[in-house]
């Protein structure tokens, strides 16, 4: 689907696959799941008119092109609920990293031999770094807005969603999971369970070789 130009302030959205080098080990596996990725966010962007985006590989760069800032926000976190949703089906786990400002995208420069699309501003900028280096670390299934150049009434307004919550003085969280807010305490309890059980499997290995 054509994607149309954008410059100005939005939301950026970046998305990566969980765990995607260990797929690339078995072809058949990291195809598949490619495919499934592909297909989520084309079907999710197809019924979102004021979210647009394309992926590359294991990743997904969605933006909302809408003049409306709440529109903006609400569009966006409902099309990575809808991605997340889809490949939970599949037992699929996404990390998503959202930054406000400047985003420009464009269609098609072409000099001679090249032709890309350009994209730009310091909106992906942020939403990549904050995936591949914030602190702390983004874990599977989790998704957070950087708060990092967000006007303070644009933070009221994210202030306002009950799925939102801070984590730590850089972000908020969007809980796309869960239905209600009172079901959050719940969810973070099983997820910090679930490490502790993966911690002390790693640790029960070790004690057995010795």
């Amino acid at each position: 689907m054509p994607i149309r130009p954008f410059a100005g302030n939005t939301f950026v959205a970046f998305i990566d696959i969980s765990g995607f080098k260990m797929m690339m080990k078995d072809n058949e596996v990291a195809l598949r799941t490619l495919t499934q990725f592909y297909q989520a966010g084309y079907d999710t962007l197809e019924i979102n008119n004021n979210v647009q985006g394309f992926f590359v590989s294991d990743c997904g760069i969605l933006f909302s092109d809408s003049i409306s800032f709440q529109e903006q926000i609400d569009g966006l976190l409902n099309a990575i609920k809808s991605i997340n949703r889809r490949m939970l089906e599949h037992n699929v786990m996404l990390t998503t990293s959202i930054a406000y400002g400047h985003f420009n995208y464009t269609t098609k420069l072409e000099f001679e031999g090249i032709a890309k699309n350009p994209i730009y501003g310091q909106a992906y900028l942020s939403a990549y770094l904050d995936g591949a280096t914030g602190t702390p670390k983004i874990e599977p299934g989790q998704c957070r807005i950087v708060l990092k150049d967000l006007p303070e009434m644009q933070r009221n307004v994210l202030n306002s969603n009950p799925l939102l919550l801070p984590k730590g003085r850089n972000h908020l969280q969007y809980f796309w999971n869960v239905n209600e807010a009172e079901e959050i305490q719940h969810f973070e309890k099983k997820y910090a369970d679930a490490y502790t059980r993966k911690y002390q499997g790693m640790l029960s290995a070790l004690k057995n070789d010795l």
